[in-house]
């Protein structure tokens, strides 16, 4: 074991020096434990040492994405020792270290808080994925089973596999429905996404309309799952990943127990209680603004989304058309039926007649290329406006529960709190029995304490309802995606069917003779 693999392992067990750990406090980011390579390069500045000799320290010490992990930073603060002592800051050296580590020169470790770069305030607030990146997190798969029957009434199971995890599960939507309902308790400040309905209404139900049905609520919970996997927060939480991946026979029971271990995002997040310090001034103004021109967006893609519908639905009823069409032109050739002598002289229908059957095989193959273009346009164009307007509605719902919940809430303990004052003011004047003006105290004091909670909530939701509208805006690009999708299938239903009418055409040649019937006017 290496000297810094032994010190990952004493980290915990207080063997670190103390002032190692009061110069860390100083200058890591807010949000968790790393340390800016901008915030590391400045400590580096205040040792006065060569750039040369920065240089080796800086080879020594790993970072990732622009930062640098605990360990590493105790790694660069005894190299910087070894350097200040007029020694060659290697590794290997710090191995002859590893009962003192030696201490830096670098000042009272208050002083060096100022180090800490400003824009830290700001990361915490930002989120820093791309579209790209955030479709990357992970694909889900939802397909159906074939149904079950159990003991009373058969239920439908899906098959849910994460290219993440390279893993299958099995899950019925009552599975689904114990997940979304923990995953809105621990995430209530956040867009989750609604289920669909588990059934429809029994006097609509057909045999036909309720396989329909089950195919869309697949979709449905698939665009759901899909949504819930790819976003940043919950993509790395322990309920998303148990969903995904928990093969036992009680997934409900594993979910709520989960759920119990960590309670909701604000018990657990790290900037919870600090979460005004992080929000810009005109939070309101900025959360106003882009909620009316996300409702705007939402209502221009509802309207996209019942174009594309109505577009893949007439491809389809053309293919419908196109076989019928077809058959029709086989029964046509079909008929054995002798001609009467009045069109016995006149034989061509005879010999039409015959020909027609043979066309009914290109109308078929046509029908065939409408129906994939139909199929192409609701899975790739339809199947895409509606994964990004699950995530539009989720935001408006997150909305409303932002101003019914927690400001309601606050409201209403405001107004609880103004009437015990009263309460309070009304006993000190009129005589009252010194129990009762304890009581009251007590409760006064239950009720700020209360208050102050939800103000510190209040703040919380804000600070995520500012990264949730980021999340709606990283989403905007799929705009391309979609269009991309839908060109590419117009392109690809157009030439599959121009090669099949081509290769009708001269075919009626050799049917018909002299010309089709193209150029022929009537």
């Amino acid at each position: 074991m290496t000297l810094w693999e032994t010190m990952a392992a004493e980290i915990h067990e207080g063997a670190v020096p103390s002032y190692y750990r009061e110069i860390h406090e100083a200058v890591h980011c807010r949000t968790d434990e790393r340390v800016q390579v901008e915030v590391f390069q400045r400590l580096l500045q205040r040792t006065d040492l060569s750039k040369a000799v920065l240089a080796q320290i800086a080879e020594h010490v790993d970072s990732t994405d622009g930062f640098l992990s605990k360990l590493s930073f105790y790694k660069a603060l005894a190299l910087i020792a070894l350097a200040q002592q007029g020694k060659q800051p290697s590794t290997k050296l710090l191995e002859n270290c590893i009962q003192e580590l030696p201490k830096p020169q670098l000042g009272e470790p208050k002083e060096l808080s100022a180090l800490r770069m400003q824009p830290t305030q700001e990361d915490a607030l930002m989120i820093s994925y791309t579209l790209d990146k955030l479709l990357a997190l992970d694909t889900v798969q939802v397909e159906l089973i074939p149904e079950k029957k159990g003991l009373f009434l058969k239920h439908v199971e899906y098959q849910v596999t994460s290219e993440r995890y390279k893993i299958s599960v099995y899950r019925r939507y009552s599975d689904f429905d114990v997940f979304h309902e923990v995953l809105l308790q621990r995430f209530s400040y956040r867009v989750v996404p609604a289920l669909p309905p588990k059934r429809m209404l029994k006097g609509v139900l057909t045999s036909v309309s309720e396989r329909e049905f089950i195919e869309g609520r697949r979709r449905a919970l698939g665009r759901f799952i899909n949504l819930v996997a790819r976003h940043p927060v919950f993509s790395e939480d322990e309920l998303v990943k148990t969903f995904l991946t928990f093969s036992g026979s009680d997934v409900q029971t594993k979910l709520r127990d989960a759920y119990k271990k960590t309670g909701d995002e604000f018990m657990t997040n790290r900037v919870a209680t600090q979460a005004k310090d992080f929000l810009p001034a005109d939070i309101q103004a900025q959360f106003s603004t882009s909620r009316e021109m996300i409702r705007n967006i939402h209502n221009s893609f509802h309207k996209l989304r019942d174009r594309a519908e109505k577009m893949a639905e007439r491809s389809k009823e053309n293919a419908t058309d196109l076989l019928m069409f077809g058959k029709e032109l086989s029964t046509l050739g079909s008929d054995t039926s002798t001609l009467p002598s009045l069109a016995s002289s006149l034989n061509s229908w005879g010999k039409l007649r015959q020909s027609l059957k043979s066309l009914s095989v290109e109308f078929a193959v046509l029908s065939e290329k409408a129906a994939q273009q139909g199929s192409r346009e609701e899975d790739d164009v339809v199947e895409k406006l509606n994964l990004f307007l699950d995530l539009l509605q989720s935001y408006r719902d997150l909305c409303e529960r932002h101003e019914k919940g927690v400001l309601h809430e606050h409201q209403r303990a405001l107004h609880k709190y103004g009437v015990m004052k009263r309460q309070m003011m009304s006993a000190t004047v009129q005589p009252k029995e010194h129990a009762t003006v304890e009581q009251l105290e007590s409760r006064i004091v239950q009720q700020e304490n209360a208050i102050q909670t939800m103000e510190l909530r209040n703040y919380f939701s804000l600070f995520c309802l500012h990264q949730e509208t980021q999340l709606i805006f990283t989403y905007l690009p799929i705009t391309s995606h979609i269009l991309g999708a839908f060109v590419n299938s117009q392109v690809q239903g157009h030439r599959e069917m121009g090669e099949v009418w081509n290769d009708l055409q001269p075919k009626l040649g050799c049917l018909f003779g002299g010309k089709n019937g193209l150029k022929t006017s009537i």
